[in-house]
């Protein structure tokens, strides 16, 4: 169960119809909404999606790649706390009033992590979880964090802050990058311990070799990288909600008759 807060549901897909049957039914029922972002898939993933969940909202990407899906799903999301949730089942759906709980509690960003007491992975293999180990390491000689695990991107945040993190990273390193960001930013991050399980069915998008190589340029440039002034909050049908710091939002979710809500 979530507690009196309105969540959102970003799941970019991209060929994912045999993996969705295992995700969508297991999203706890008193989520917000639900938005499924597609890469252009060629199989029958978002057929798959509205039988399974009839009230899904489907948008297509503006470019490719995940960064690009996750840009659209959180421009899109209205719910005042976003959860990013991998297609592929190897994010469990069940952890993610874990997630919410972490930010009602006064985190402005709950990063899960696979490596922290609580945490497991059954798909990180010897290879990966050496790069994963690098970068933590350099991330955080390089810019003063205490991330235990760098690599993950089950994550969730008050819907505001997606706007200052890396927006504009249409690639995987758009994860990465965001949680550097995060830190940078000086926002109040709360690692969340998560299980990843393994991708339910088909290939992985990424290779090893060459995501690790992102990875690394992407850290590397940020470190050098001068961050540009937060952008000014856009309309929004909840201008009020928009603008707020987490510690108010969690004050208003307390009491919602005040502002007629």
């Amino acid at each position: 169960m979530l507690r009196d807060i309105s969540v959102s549901v970003v799941i970019p897909a991209l060929n994912e119809a045999e993996s969705l049957p295992h995700v969508l039914p297991r999203i706890p029922a008193d989520v917000y909404e639900v938005i499924l972002v597609d890469g252009n898939s060629t199989d029958d993933t978002i057929d798959v999606a509205r039988r399974l969940r009839p009230d899904i909202r489907i948008l297509k990407q503006d470019a490719p790649g995940k960064g690009a899906a996750l840009r659209e799903g959180f421009k899109a999301a209205t719910g005042a706390i976003v959860v990013h949730l991998d297609a592929d089942g190897s994010t469990d759906p069940t952890e993610i009033p874990a997630f919410v709980n972490a930010l009602l509690d006064g985190a402005d960003y709950a990063k899960g992590t696979r490596f922290a007491r609580g945490g497991a992975s059954d798909d990180v293999t010897p290879l990966h979880l050496l790069g994963n180990w690098g970068f933590v390491v350099v991330t955080n000689l390089l810019f003063g964090s205490r991330f235990s695990d760098i690599t993950y991107g089950y994550n969730a945040m008050w819907r505001h802050h997606h706007r200052t993190l890396a927006p504009e990273i249409d690639g995987w390193a758009h994860e990465i990058i965001g949680n550097i960001r995060a830190h940078r930013r000086g926002l109040l991050i709360v690692e969340v311990p998560s299980h990843e399980a393994r991708r339910v069915a088909g290939e992985a998008k990424l290779r090893t070799f060459s995501a690790g190589w992102t990875i690394l340029t992407a850290i590397l440039a940020e470190r050098f990288r001068r961050l540009a002034a937060i952008p000014p909050t856009p309309s929004s049908s909840e201008p009020w909600q928009a603008s707020l710091t987490s510690a108010e939002t969690l004050a208003l979710a307390a009491a919602p008759e005040e502002h007629g809500r």
